[in-house]
């Protein structure tokens, strides 16, 4: 901790009795010794002139009745030695005045290091109190998402048994989208759970889930996957779908972009302007590219309508248009 920190953090309290009524001793002696030395150096009139920071040094680091007492016992040696009539506690009008400033102003600043001390100590407290509940509140919300990820998990597998009782072609491949789908949150919830922070970093995120799909599909071999992508971390209201956007439009790709055996490429392309609150997901292939009249808002895949129903949460529009060099690009500007 740095010396400004302990200062401010400083609690007499904390010391043991003896070291703050020594050290209140000390600070007197020390205050007198350099007013006696001071006598005839000074003009008239500065009798606390060394007093004075003993008593703000013994209130604030000694604590509040060890200032009062080097401030009493500064008082008396003022009034004894330096207030005329010198050597002598006799009393007149200047004397009066003279004693009662000077008790007005120890009394002030003793007050005030008393309120501010414990004004700080009272915020202490808070902050103590404030850190324990932040703690508290992670650890609930790492439980949550680890718990979300883990019933996820048991979905899935639940599926994947199902999967394997159905015959049906059709149905059996529902089921596979929907378990891919249940992996990719569970995905999401596990990242989200990582005690670093409640934010996914959607650049390795992407070149991740990108790389399993591939090698789901088989397809690793025959398709290239490039991702390129600025520095994005979002939470969970950006990040789950923005995750299944990304997965159902690389999905879609491998499937209708390049069937059975044929091979090519795919790019993946996040780019974020932080000081706008907006990023753009571009994903490009060399496929077959789409069909004549193809109108995303008319699609009935259930991915892609999935996609787009995820790209207007993210206040965003899904577009997907043939490239002139060959294969589609699809395009979403989302706030983040």
């Amino acid at each position: 901790m740095r010396l400004t920190e302990r200062i401010s953090h400083w609690d007499p309290n904390a010391l043991p009795a003896w070291l703050r009524w020594g050290g209140a001793t000390l600070a007197f002696l020390l205050a007198f010794a350099l007013r006696y030395e001071l006598e005839g150096a000074l003009p008239p009139g500065f009798p606390y002139l060394t007093f004075l920071p003993a008593i703000i040094l013994g209130a604030y680091f000694l604590g509040t009745a060890p200032g009062g007492a080097i401030a009493v016992a500064s008082l008396l040696a003022a009034w004894y030695f330096f207030i005329a009539p010198l050597n002598s506690l006799a009393l007149d009008g200047a004397s009066v005045l003279a004693l009662s400033f000077f008790v007005v102003i120890a009394g002030t600043i003793i007050l005030l290091i008393h309120g501010v001390q414990k004004a700080m100590r009272a915020l202490e407290v808070e902050r103590q109190a404030n850190a324990t509940l932040a703690e508290q509140r992670r650890l609930m919300f790492h439980e949550l998402q680890h718990r979300v990820s883990n019933n996820l998990a048991t979905v899935s597998g639940l599926m994947k048994l199902q999967r394997r009782a159905v015959s049906d072609e059709a149905a059996g491949l529902a089921l596979e989208d929907s378990v891919r789908r249940i992996d990719l949150v569970a995905r999401i919830m596990r990242n989200l759970h990582d005690p670093s922070g409640q934010t996914v970093d959607m650049a390795r995120f992407l070149a991740d889930t990108g790389r399993d799909i591939l090698e789901s599909a088989g397809a690793a071999d025959r398709v290239s996957l490039e991702v390129r992508a600025d520095p994005l971390l979002v939470g969970p209201d950006v990040s789950v779908p923005l995750g299944l956007i990304a997965t159902e439009l690389v999905a879609n790709t491998l499937e209708h972009g390049f069937p059975g055996d044929s091979a090519g490429r795919i790019g993946v392309t996040l780019g974020a302007r932080p000081d706008e609150g907006k990023a753009l997901l571009q994903i490009r292939d060399n496929g077959q590219g789409l069909p004549d009249g193809f109108d995303i808002e008319k699609a009935h895949s259930l991915g892609l309508s999935i996609a787009r129903q995820f790209a207007k949460q993210l206040g965003g529009t899904l577009v997907m248009e043939r490239r002139p060099e060959g294969g589609t690009e699809a395009r979403l500007e989302f706030d983040y």
